[in-house]
């Protein structure tokens, strides 16, 4: 099921790309983005290209279709069905894109027109490229929001993009993507920010689609799961260039290049633990974080009634200990992270840090908890600010404080450069100056600045590449142990998790259905859900993750005949 290639080589290709170049102008010189590039897709077939952020993975894809900016160039030949796209013109090229190819991006909310209804923007592709009265080109549209399992189609065509989830405006791109029935379908990213049961039902919609329409897929990742469970062939792209080309099975069990081996062991993935069995390495520790039957509630807006997010919670961590908090989104866990650090009011029950309730403290009182809490949030680039040097990002709590001089300030800054392996002379450049890695490092210094007891961190590496995520999941590992602070780590992504987390928490609509060692969880999960949301990790091996979808698949059949 997972490979189709055998039906698909005698056919002619679909796309055929040779000798492929793209450069961008920047300050007077000319830089590479991709370099001779060269790969056919046939029809029915899925052609992943993986590589680190800045390898020209998506530049490549999008000089397809001519959707670079204009300080780009673009060299080589590009073949659609035979026909030669280089050269066409800009009124050429929007009548192939939409109808012969199309693309799924990676954010649908930037992607989607918030202005318009969906089922506007679904005739208004249909209409464009087909001829179809606007009664047909409805009825197509709501038979394809039928198509990519939206619920109410009918009632759904009339509803605006924030009126979806997530998952649901992926959805709504896919019926866009594929209203046409393109014969190449370019996916960018597709599920990133989605959680894992809505990627595998994502990737299950694109698996039934690419055998309904025959269409040739191009899939964008760096997510060697989402590879596992769709792909055919793999390209690996490293700075430009190709650097290991194969089918799926010959580069998961014996890749060649050596960057394309240290891309598939950087995945963190579920394993079997070495943890000893029925040991509480924190047993009597002090307890930093309490809570006991707590309830959240956002605040009644307007017309808006309030509305509780979380209900009933007991969770505690000790000293030293990782808590991972785990969950599909709306699930409230970050609701709980809110909370922590005094965001989100507590309606009920009690939430105490290092023995003071949270919900009784005054202004004072919530000002000098909060000295003891550390955050790093989920999007580095948007919680630094952008005016600021590094140095100043990081030392700001500290002059906050009202405690320290300049080259107390000074020092410290340049202490927690150190300690998230970065080079002083980081402090002197602004964030826009840095990778999202080291972004991230930046974030984790400035959390880490006033010695926390506690440290919150919101999915932070849901937006990093496997090779930076891994080298960020060490050195968080690493600074936690040193330091020995209570840590709650919220994330969608279980691998992750069971790398860093001692006990995990599992959420779902609210309230907490499971709660236990990493190992109880992961490999012994007794809450329904629980055992939904495991199935649902892609893992990096496609032999392992085709057993896995099939198993999935006979979960929930089973559920939903009970």
């Amino acid at each position: 099921m997972a490979n189709n290639t055998s039906s698909t080589q005698t056919e002619a290709p679909i796309l055929e790309v040779t000798g492929l170049g793209v450069d961008f102008w920047v300050d007077g010189t000319w830089y590479p983005a991709a370099m001779d590039m060269n790969y056919t897709v046939a029809p029915g077939e899925v052609l992943a290209i993986v590589g680190e952020s800045g390898s020209g993975k998506s530049s490549s894809s999008m000089a397809l279709l001519g959707l670079l900016p204009s300080n780009s160039r673009v060299s080589g030949s590009i073949k659609l069905n035979g026909r030669e796209l280089g050269g066409l013109t800009e009124g050429q090229l929007r009548q192939i894109r939409g109808k012969d190819v199309s693309v799924i991006f990676q954010e649908p909310m930037t992607a989607l027109n918030p202005v318009y209804t969906v089922g506007f923007q679904i005739v208004e592709s249909l209409r464009l490229h087909l001829n179809l009265t606007p009664a047909e080109a409805k009825a197509r549209a709501i038979e394809l929001l039928e198509m990519v399992e939206i619920p109410d189609p009918a009632g759904s065509f009339d509803k605006y993009p924030h009126q979806f989830s997530g998952g649901q405006r992926q959805r709504v791109m896919i019926a866009i993507a594929i209203s046409c029935d393109p014969v190449l379908l370019i996916a960018d990213e597709p599920t990133t920010a989605l959680d894992v049961t809505v990627q595998a039902e994502i990737l299950d919609l694109m698996r039934n689609l690419r055998h309904r329409l025959n269409s040739g897929i191009v899939l964008i990742t760096h997510d060697m799961g989402v590879v596992a469970d769709l792909a055919d062939k793999i390209i690996v792209m490293k700075d430009g260039v190709i650097v290991e080309a194969a089918p799926i099975r010959e580069i998961f069990n014996a890749p060649k290049h050596p960057y394309t081996q240290q891309l598939l062991s950087a995945v963190p993935r579920l394993q079997v633990s070495d943890r000893a069995e029925g040991v509480d390495p924190f047993a009597g520790a002090e307890t930093v974080l309490k809570l006991q039957d707590v309830s959240i509630e956002y605040p009644k807006h307007g017309r808006v009634p309030a509305f509780r997010a979380a209900d009933g919670i007991n969770l505690e961590i000790r000293k030293g200990e990782v808590l991972g908090l785990v969950g599909e989104s709306g699930s409230g866990k970050t609701t709980i992270g809110r909370a922590v650090v005094g965001l989100l009011p507590v309606v009920e029950g009690s939430l105490t840090i290092n023995g003071r309730d949270l919900a009784k403290a005054d202004a004072k009182g919530l000002r000098d908890i909060r000295r003891h809490i550390g955050i790093v949030f989920q999007d580095p680039g948007s919680s630094l600010n952008p005016r600021f040097p590094i140095g100043q990002c990081i030392g700001e709590p500290l002059l906050l404080t009202k405690q320290f001089d300049k080259k107390a300030i000074d020092r410290r800054v340049e202490e927690l450069l150190d300690q998230v392996e970065l080079p002083r002379s980081f402090r002197n450049r602004y964030p826009h100056e840095l990778s999202g890695g080291q972004r991230q490092r930046v974030g984790i210094a400035r959390a880490l600045a006033l010695e926390p007891s506690l440290l919150v961190a919101d999915e932070p590496t849901s937006a990093l590449d496997v090779s930076v995520q891994a080298r960020f999941l060490d050195l968080l590992q690493t600074i936690q142990q040193e330091q020995q602070f209570a840590c709650l780590f919220v994330s969608h992504d279980l691998a992750v998790v069971d790398l860093l987390a001692d006990r995990i928490a599992v959420m779902h609509r609210g309230k907490l259905v499971e709660q236990g060692s990493a190992d109880q969880i992961l490999r012994n999960p007794q809450d329904p859900y629980t055992q939904r949301l495991i199935a649902a990790v892609p893992v990096p091996d496609p032999d392992e993750q085709q057993d896995r979808r099939e198993a999935r698949a006979a979960l929930l059949a089973q559920g939903a005949a009970s």
